[in-house]
């Protein structure tokens, strides 16, 4: 059985990762494990220096930093352990019977790609612990990892509450009509009122084609609303939901249509930024 995989460190984030994946883990009823990435470009392995011949007393300072350095990569090795610890815990009182903890020394984009056949959802902050008190900041390599995995991806704002309701941004393209499929026969949002929302100029092609996902979710056992709003894409959206009180966005990561350029320009950092809901990358 495949993981909900969360992605744990020093930031501010890491209790509403933990958080947003044991209440996805016992949604699906799929195990979760806790990742802890440390970064090799901040604390590299030990070269050797074995080589160096004729630098003298640069030798021995070298020699010294090398050593300075494999110490700072023990204490980060621990603090990453201790902070796994603390979510493993946290996982256990919310629930979670047995959850896992790995670490990892590497790139964290890298190490995902490895542990993707492992993954049945990511849950990741947006910001990491390098990204500073802008709350709106994105974290450095969530881009990449959204740019990589081919599993869907949820991505924790500020503190986490479950969800109550979500919202579908829902634009024909072949993304989205598998994201409805997954939606439909997922057991992560059972119980829960879907929006399915258009945004764009409505004619009969679209009325069919938001019928069809809503029949689809509707078999399911999903309570669905449709609408279809005209206006740009990403204020439309964030109006709707504010609007209805959605606490979750669920967006295709690719798609032929307006709502593709969330993810191939600047418009999906921007929504990705302004949103203050947990958002749900599909793939």
């Amino acid at each position: 059985m495949t993981h909900v995989m969360a992605c744990i460190d020093g930031s501010p984030q890491a209790a509403a990762v933990c958080d947003c994946a044991a209440w996805a883990s016992q949604r699906l009823g799929a195990p979760l494990t806790l990742l802890h990435v440390l970064d090799r470009r901040q604390f590299p392995v030990s070269g050797d220096l074995s080589g160096i011949i004729g630098l003298g007393s640069r030798e021995f300072l070298l020699q010294e930093l090398a050593t300075l350095d494999e110490k700072r990569a023990k204490l980060a090795l621990e603090e990453g352990r201790m902070m796994l610890d603390a979510a493993r815990q946290r996982a256990i009182s919310a629930g979670v019977a047995e959850p896992e903890c790995r670490q990892r020394h590497g790139d964290l984009v890298e190490t995902l790609r490895d542990l993707q056949n492992d993954t049945r959802l990511l849950v990741i902050g947006r910001q990491g612990e390098d990204s500073g008190d802008d709350i709106q900041h994105i974290g450095s390599q969530l881009e990449s990892v959204i740019r990589t995995m081919h599993r869907p991806i949820l991505v924790t704002v500020g503190q986490f509450t479950p969800p109550r309701s979500l919202m579908l941004a829902f634009d024909g393209s072949a993304t989205t009509l598998k994201g409805v499929e997954m939606l439909a026969a997922s057991p992560l949002f059972k119980g829960l009122p879907i929006h399915l929302v258009m945004v764009g100029n409505e004619d009969d092609a679209v009325l069919a084609q938001l019928n069809a996902a809503r029949d689809a979710l509707a078999a399911g056992g999903l309570e669905v609303h449709t609408a279809i709003r005209a206006g740009e894409v990403e204020p439309t959206l964030h109006a709707y939901q504010a609007e209805h009180g959605i606490d979750l966005l669920v967006m295709g990561a690719y798609g032929h249509s307006r709502i593709r350029q969330f993810f191939v320009g600047s418009t999906t950092t921007s929504m990705i930024r302004t949103t203050r809901t947990p958002l749900l990358l599909l793939r």
